[in-house]
């Protein structure tokens, strides 16, 4: 596996644990904690998309296999990244929006009893887009 591969990986997986991290273990780190964590792996997340996009600007594409999900015969159905100008853009447009989301949240969901939770949440959404 490549560098970039890796850095593929990271920029999709990066706000993934950061959910895991707050989702499992944000009542034993505490509120502020769980926001620090989700931040940065979300900072993470943006950096990466940012060197991908740069990257892509520089004329390098990517169309590959994470793995095969199934092959039957002659059809396989395979789950893969497709890096190509349009999708490098909305990795950056949406890592560095929710990146500005979660740091916006810090003070707008400073009293409510399901802070840490909200972390996750906020972060298990933003892997899923």
């Amino acid at each position: 596996m490549t560098r970039m591969e890796l850095l593929y990986l990271l920029v999709a997986l990066a706000p993934l644990a950061g959910a895991i991290v707050t989702g499992l273990w944000g009542w034993a780190i505490g509120r502020r904690a769980s926001h620090w964590v989700t931040i940065l792996l979300m900072l993470v997340s943006t950096i990466g998309a940012a060197v991908v996009f740069v990257d892509v600007l520089n004329g390098n594409t990517y169309n590959g296999t994470v793995y095969t999900w199934l092959a039957s015969g002659n059809v396989r159905f395979e789950v893969g990244f497709l890096i190509d100008r349009l999708s490098a853009t909305m990795m950056l447009v949406v890592t560095f929006v929710s990146l500005m989301v979660h740091i916006y949240t810090i003070g707008y969901m400073a009293d409510d009893p399901g802070y840490q939770r909200f972390f996750s949440y906020i972060s298990l959404f933003t892997f899923s887009m």
